[in-house]
């Protein structure tokens, strides 16, 4: 699989074909060292279970609390708070060591094979250096606020640093691991070099330091992000090395920054939910409650022209509201449908390409991750976000079915028979307690009944008795193994949020967003000249950094903006959403677009040829709605939900 690399084993696969194993030694491989690293990972899999698992109860018995005894735990969120600092690092950590990082590899893998090699060495080494460095910045830290405790638990503010402290050790523990696994020549000289570099920086940093003074700082950081990233360094990592470059080119605030800023970039509890809503996901999958709708939605629209095609549409809207992880979505419906398209005929390379245009199309649909994180990194109400999203991914999924139509009208495929009343009726009868979900979720965020995160872990609850009680199809085993992979992805994402939070920081104090606006003031009151700058820069920053991080960085910075040029927030959010999602599913190097060729088994060149049309139809939706508000504003007025 050529380009971004979203899953382990593409990547896993890619390191083995670069090493030669006659390079290596295996002095350096000795078992006590496997054995020792086998071993953390155990006991990291069990912290994670334990701390995604407690904040389920923390959070659930809060809810509980507060509907039985009309009062609420005011413990519980220092608690929590303190269990998601463990999933964002320490998860992040063994996904690191999972290989689930996201990460650019479309470069490297056209490069000749020592070329490669020297990429895969240089990325580990960089990964070991920041996480030294950013080893030795949080220890202080903890240190330093052992004193300040807590105001309801009295604990020491300095345990919620120990999680990262934790995780740069884990991380500096696998980078290793992994060098000494990799072509020992090439990593000797690598080393050297690279050693050799960071010594004359050193020793030479009074004389090179006024010459990246300034906006040349602000220039070396977005240097030291992008470069790495088209190496292969994974997303995460590349926003810390762009952070740290420039605290310590520009010397203007402490090292501890770049800790201080990551561990306070993942504390807002709006993420609670985020792991939440996951594990729903994954529930979903497992326990077939996804299959069940999706089989509803073919007995409604099987019979339109490209039938099987307008089937994946429709599920994608319906399962994106259910679970708000966008891979969890792409899974549950490409995996359902990739045999009943097959045994129709369809062209899977069509399919693949429908499913991701789906899934783009998806991301406004709540409860969305990426609205989550927008609402947790900006002013804009979570619940706003929610409602607003509903109309723009629907006129959009209308596009795509229009498009859909005249393409299945002009292949002459025939339609598939309409369904029965009695298929219809057993469809709904087998789908209706799976879809009273959304109408839980929606309803208790609408009318002000429960936090997100609340009601995320309600999900969480109901899916395991839908699953596990009724249906009968989670078994315990299942359940386990899906908290960690579900804690798993959670910690990748919250990592990337807290690396992103830090190099956003420093994006700040190097004053980029008054640039910019000096930049947009050209445009004036050009507010449709703002909205495709806007979509294009998401779009392309969403392809390259696998879309959340694009959001996390440009968001605060870009919201304001579209206020001093007449946009309203909300309406800015939803187009920022759409547009950051649509980069994330378009190819040559949106990872979301990968991830749907590797479900319907198709070749990546194939699918980017038939994806083409979709994407035209995916952003002339999207300028629809970026141009005529009513589309995301009208429900949020219409519920007093602000606009």
């Amino acid at each position: 699989m050529d380009g971004v690399k979203p899953v382990g084993s593409a990547m896993s696969a890619n390191i083995e074909e670069a090493v030669d194993p006659g390079g290596q030694d295996p002095d350096l491989l000795q078992s006590p060292f496997r054995r020792l690293m086998g071993g953390m990972d155990k006991v990291l899999q069990a912290v994670l279970v334990l701390a995604l698992l407690g904040e389920l109860g923390i959070v659930f018995a809060n809810v509980l609390n507060r509907v039985v005894l009309g009062r609420s735990l005011l413990w519980t969120l220092e608690a929590a708070e303190m269990a998601l600092a463990a999933i964002a690092f320490v998860g992040g950590a063994l996904a690191y060591r999972r290989c689930e990082h996201a990460f650019v590899r479309s470069l490297v893998d056209r490069l000749p094979l020592g070329y490669q090699r020297t990429c895969y060495a240089l990325v580990e080494m960089l990964v070991l250096g920041v996480a030294i460095i950013t080893a030795l910045s949080a220890i202080p830290l903890v240190f330093a606020q052992q004193g300040e405790l807590t105001p309801v638990l009295q604990i020491p503010v300095g345990w919620f640093v120990l999680p990262l402290v934790v995780s740069m050790v884990v991380l500096g523990m696998t980078a290793i691991e992994r060098l000494l696994g990799q072509h020992r020549r090439t990593v000797y000289l690598v080393g050297t070099a690279v050693g050799l570099l960071l010594l004359l920086l050193v020793l030479t940093r009074d004389e090179w330091r006024p010459w990246v003074a300034g906006d040349a700082s602000l220039g070396l950081s977005l240097a030291c992000f992008f470069v790495p990233v088209l190496m292969g360094l994974p997303v995460g990592f590349a926003l810390m090395l762009g952070a740290t470059a420039y605290l310590y080119a520009a010397d203007t605030v402490p090292m501890a920054a770049l800790a201080h800023t990551m561990v306070n970039g993942v504390g807002n509890f709006v993420l609670l939910a985020l792991p939440f809503f996951i594990l729903a996901a994954r529930i979903m999958n497992q326990g077939g409650i996804s299959l069940r709708l999706v089989h509803l939605v073919q007995t409604l629209v099987g019979h339109f022209r490209g039938g099987l095609l307008q089937v994946m549409v429709v599920s994608m809207y319906v399962v994106s509201g259910l679970s708000g992880s966008k891979s969890a979505d792409v899974a549950a419906v490409g995996s359902v449908m990739r045999d009943m398209l097959r045994r129709e005929g369809y062209s899977l390379e069509q399919s693949s390409a429908v499913l991701a245009a789906s899934a783009a199309m998806g991301e406004t649909v709540p409860p969305s991750i990426a609205m989550l994180v927008l609402g947790s990194v900006t002013t804009l109400s979570i619940g706003a976000l929610f409602i607003a999203g509903l109309m723009p991914a629907a006129v959009i999924a209308a596009c795509l079915m229009v498009l859909i139509y005249f393409q299945a009208r002009r292949a002459q495929i025939p339609r598939l028979p309409r369904a029965s009343l009695k298929q219809i009726f057993a469809a709904s009868l087998a789908g209706v307690l799976p879809l009273l979900m959304p109408v839980i979720l929606f309803g208790g965020i609408l009318f002000g009944l429960a936090t997100p995160t609340e009601v995320s872990s309600f999900a969480v609850i109901y899916g395991l008795v839908l699953a596990g009680l009724i249906y009968r199809e989670l078994g315990v085993r299942a359940f386990v193994q899906g908290v960690i992979d579900c804690a798993l992805v959670s910690g990748m994402i919250l990592f990337i949020m807290g690396a992103a939070a830090s190099f956003s920081w420093t994006l700040n104090i190097a004053s980029l967003p008054q640039r910019l606006v000096e930049i947009l003031s050209t445009i004036n009151d050009s507010h449709v000249l703002f909205m495709v700058a806007s979509i294009l820069l998401l779009i392309a920053a969403g392809s390259i950094l696998e879309g959340l991080p694009a959001l996390v960085i440009l968001g605060p910075i870009l919201l304001p903006i579209a206020s001093q040029v007449g946009v309203s927030q909300l309406h800015y959010g939803i187009v920022l959403v759409i547009a950051m999602g649509i980069g994330a599913f378009m190819p040559p190097v949106g990872v979301g677009f990968y991830v749907c060729c590797a479900i319907c088994e198709t070749s990546i060149e194939r699918s980017t040829r038939a994806m083409i049309p979709y994407v035209i139809v995916l952003c002339l939706g999207l300028l629809v709605v970026a141009l005529v508000p009513w589309f995301t504003l009208y429900l949020p007025l219409k519920f007093h939900l602000g606009g």
